[in-house]
């Protein structure tokens, strides 16, 4: 009998017994975790209900077979809500934005195929946590209406500063007072209570009960109830979720023929593909420092299965996902071993539209809303706030600005702002740190000297100039090049034009680890 014939039953029954003993109860976990937070990121997006699930059962199925990450989890994710519900707005047309899904996933493997899976390293850290910051104070605000009672959320149409122009909020207050729900409310308020003051006891005492999952049963109960013994407090059909009974028959394909005649669609698939991207990279970054067993991810492998599965999301209308850390998360907690945890919860995720959409229909919208508003609180806490602040103007501007922008026009206006404000601050920086001066005076001469920093390239021009300009005649120059790694040709022939102005004002010019340029006369 040859080895590879009796080798290859034995790693089928190893990887059989890691699937029955860790990653089959951790895709359990994680599929109680993410049925919520798909329903709930579906609704914050703007999607039909069943886009959001499309999206987790392709990142299960999908992507975890082409990524090479063993703990990472994808799926729909609450960082992509507010761009993926201004496309749906702007575009007017579901099939238009999954063609927007289509192409965000062709940009994203065009990233992978090109090896540009470390283009996250090129985000100042302050951008991207005031980028989080702004999705976090949106995501809440999207959810206060739903959490409230009022089923007909369309004020988002003008973006959310929009929110607060004068004919648009007195309507907005009047459709308030028309839908306002004490039951929906009280939902509200029990889900939020559970969500905040039992989540340190069900991560250290109860972790086979997802507290999401619990909030959502609670609803549902309290629902229940209301319909039994209160028939008065009943919840609306506009307050629960409405998933088809035949969901596949609801599934919107993309419409390819208009790609060229809407030029928004290449737009917000560059927005959703770049966000999607950078949002994933800095998920299987933070996944790979849980686990256990320390194994890295390849990144431009992780950018070719999220294109792979944002596409397939493109071609059955489900909204885009990202490597998600909730999930990913979840995942190392519970045990998971290997990247048959996230193809298990993709199974059941599928499994559950299909056979039980009738229970999951008994789920209110003020559970869902009540689990997004602590995940968009998680996201913009006030101590992120104070921590931001209290590393100084270099970091807080950039990251406070970003907010700002982002608020008032749209993610990607806000983070290349952002990143604006920090190469404002990194220059500047660089200008204070170019070169050191010191002086003393030996016998009657003035003495100079400039240590010239690591760096110095054509940014340092003016700065150095105006220093040079300033060493009287009749003194000693000594300019030290010998810590600089780097300096600029045009530095260098400046300091050689120097050389000729040090003569003629009676200054010995010392030059050391500086190189002498040939300088061009320019006529």
């Amino acid at each position: 009998m040859k080895p590879s014939s009796v080798f290859q039953p034995r790693k089928l029954h190893y990887y059989r017994m890691i699937w029955l003993k860790h990653d089959l109860p951790a895709g359990l976990t994680v599929f109680l975790v993410a049925l919520p937070l798909c329903l709930g990121i579906s609704l914050a997006s703007g999607a039909p209900l069943y886009a959001g699930i499309f999206s987790g059962v392709i990142g299960g199925l999908v992507v975890s077979l082409v990524s090479g990450s063993q703990l990472g989890v994808s799926g729909p994710a609450a960082g992509l809500t507010t761009v993926v519900a201004a496309s749906i707005i702007g575009l007017g047309d579901y099939r238009l934005f999954a063609l927007t899904v289509f192409f965000a996933g062709a940009f994203q493997i065009v990233l992978g195929l090109l090896r540009l899976g470390t283009v996250a390293n090129f985000f100042p850290s302050s951008v991207i946590k005031g980028m989080l910051a702004a999705i976090g104070i949106i995501l809440i605000s999207k959810q206060i209406p739903l959490a409230l009672g009022y089923d007909q959320p369309d004020f988002w149409t003008e973006g959310f500063l929009g929110l607060f122009s004068s004919n648009h909020f007195y309507m907005n207050a009047q459709n308030f007072y028309l839908h306002f729900s004490g039951s929906v409310l009280a939902i509200t308020a029990v889900s939020l209570v559970l969500l905040v003051f039992l989540g340190a006891y069900f991560r250290k005492y109860a972790k086979w009960l997802p507290l999401p999952l619990l909030v959502v049963l609670v609803g549902v109960g309290m629902c229940a109830a209301f319909n039994w013994v209160l028939p008065a407090w009943a919840l609306k059909a506009g307050q629960v979720v409405q998933i088809p009974d035949n969901i596949f028959g609801a599934i919107t394909t993309p419409d390819f023929s208009q790609w060229m005649s809407q030029p928004r669609v290449l737009k917000d698939a560059f927005t959703i593909g770049l966000l999607a991207s950078l949002e994933t990279l800095l998920c299987v970054e933070a996944i790979d420092k849980l686990d256990p067993l320390k194994r890295k991810t390849p990144v431009n492998r992780e950018l070719l299965a999220q294109g792979v599965g944002n596409m397939a999301c493109g071609l059955v209308g489900a909204i885009p996902m990202t490597a998600v850390i909730v999930r990913g998360a979840a995942n190392v907690d519970a045990g998971g071993r290997t990247k048959l945890s996230s193809f298990t919860h993709g199974v059941l995720l599928l499994l559950a539209v299909a056979t039980i959409p009738f229970a999951l229909n008994t789920i209110p919208y003020a559970s869902l809303a009540a689990i997004l508003m602590i995940t968009g609180y998680n996201l913009t806490k006030p101590a992120l706030y104070r921590r931001m602040y209290r590393l100084g103007w270099n970091q807080f501007l950039p990251f406070v600005i970003t907010i700002i922008v982002i608020l008032a026009t749209d993610l990607l206006e806000g983070v290349a702002i952002g990143l604006s404000i920090s190469i404002y601050f990194l220059v500047s920086n660089n200008f204070n740190a170019e070169y050191k001066i010191e002086q003393h005076r030996v016998s009657a001469t003035e003495h100079f000297y400039i240590k010239l920093n690591s760096m110095v390239t054509f940014l340092n021009k003016v700065k150095l100039r105006k220093a040079l300009d300033k060493v009287p005649p009749y003194s000693v120059l000594t300019i030290d090049g010998s810590d600089s790694r780097f300096i600029d040709y045009d530095v260098l022939e400046m300091i050689s034009e120097y050389e000729k102005q040090a003569h003629e004002k009676h200054i010995q010019l010392i030059l050391n680890n500086v190189e002498r340029v040939q300088v061009t006369d320019l006529h």
